[in-house]
């Protein structure tokens, strides 16, 4: 009987080990430690396999840009000169109550970027740093700058939660809208959170820093804008009767309180979204989107298209983004800057 004991014993030592189920978050970790495998911060996110909707928005979102990874809203919003560093192609400025703003007209740019004191044409911009840009992306520029107007305008104003102004931006740069105005009424409690949900629309747009709604709507006012404001009253003309192709300025309100007073009271009509349930308002960016999306549609009904720049606006914009592509197009331009300048200018 000892003796069967010590058999069966043995026999059972000798069996192979059973194998452990299998944990991908195990087997991630194990090859996570072997090989030393690093992440940087640009997230790819998978297409999901639903309607076509789903996929088309998802396939529309702009590749990720590691070239400033600490760059945020929120950082870019509190200093005014991060938001003009953003332009490249010289801007159009004029002096306001001792603060510089973009000028009278609307589309911001003269026909000039300056490298030191050389100065290049929109045109020699694009020859410059064209070649060095894949195809892909320059169409993806083109097809961006066709669809781009100036002749409507976006204005947010004292927005306090940061993920709404977020929003708003990539919902502007989305629909074609290349101006977005910033006013903030109480600076201690602006862009409190930050929710990383602009996907870098910011560097896109023309972004415009205003301390009050009078100096930003004076102008505005002076560029050929009316100013629309959104709000709920007895007076408000609902945004399907409004004729869109009218340059307009289309301001949005604080989360809790809209519109303020002096807003109300400054502007040339006032707007609002028909509401068909139990209740009666939007959240803003949603009422953002909303509202510049009808206006897109109007537009592209009764004009034929949404984009209206000219033929000389187009070329220089495009040469703005192809600036804004990278930090290297910068120091391309400029390095073609410095062989125009050594090149001697034939006599006639």
């Amino acid at each position: 009987m000892r003796t069967c004991r010590t058999l069966i014993t043995t026999s059972l030592t000798s069996l192979p080990k059973p194998l452990k189920p299998f944990s991908p978050i195990s087997k991630t970790l194990n090859l996570t430690r072997t090989h030393s495998v690093s992440f940087t911060p640009c997230i790819q996110h998978a297409r999901p396999h639903s309607s076509t909707a789903t996929q088309s928005a998802v396939s529309s979102e702009p590749p990720c840009d590691t070239s400033t990874p600490n760059d945020t809203v929120e950082l870019l919003l509190t200093n005014r000169d991060d938001v003009l560093g953003l332009m490249k192609m010289e801007r159009r400025i004029t002096k306001t109550h001792n603060d510089i703003v973009l000028g009278s007209h609307w589309f911001p740019y003269f026909d000039r970027f300056k490298c030191g004191s050389v100065d290049l044409s929109s045109s020699e911009v694009l020859q410059a740093v064209g070649p060095y840009m894949m195809e892909e992306r320059r169409e993806r520029i083109r097809n961006t700058v066709q669809n781009r107007t100036y002749s409507l305008c976006l204005v947010v104003e004292g927005l306090t939660d940061f993920g709404n102004v977020s929003a708003v931006f990539r919902s502007a740069d989305a629909l074609g809208f290349q101006s977005v105005h910033v006013i903030s009424c109480d600076s201690s409690k602006r862009y409190r959170q930050n929710r990383h949900v602009s996907m870098g629309a910011e560097k896109w747009l023309d972004i415009e820093l205003w301390d009050s709604a009078k100096d930003c709507f004076q102008v505005l006012k002076s560029r050929g804008y009316r100013i629309a404001t959104t709000h709920v009253g007895i007076d408000a003309v609902s945004i399907y009767d409004m004729d869109w192709s009218c340059p307009t300025a289309i301001v949005v309100g604080n989360e809790n309180r809209g519109i303020s007073d002096e807003a109300l009271e400054l502007s040339d009509l006032h707007c609002s979204i028909p509401m068909k349930g139990m209740v009666d308002s939007f959240n803003v960016s949603v009422a953002a989107g909303i509202l510049m999306h009808h206006a897109v549609c109007d537009r592209t009904s009764s004009l034929g298209s949404h984009g209206d720049l000219t033929p000389e606006e187009t070329r220089i914009l495009l040469a703005e983004f192809s600036l804004r592509h990278s930090k290297s197009m910068i120091s391309i331009a400029h390095d073609y800057a410095k062989r125009k300048a050594a090149t001697p200018t034939p006599k006639l």
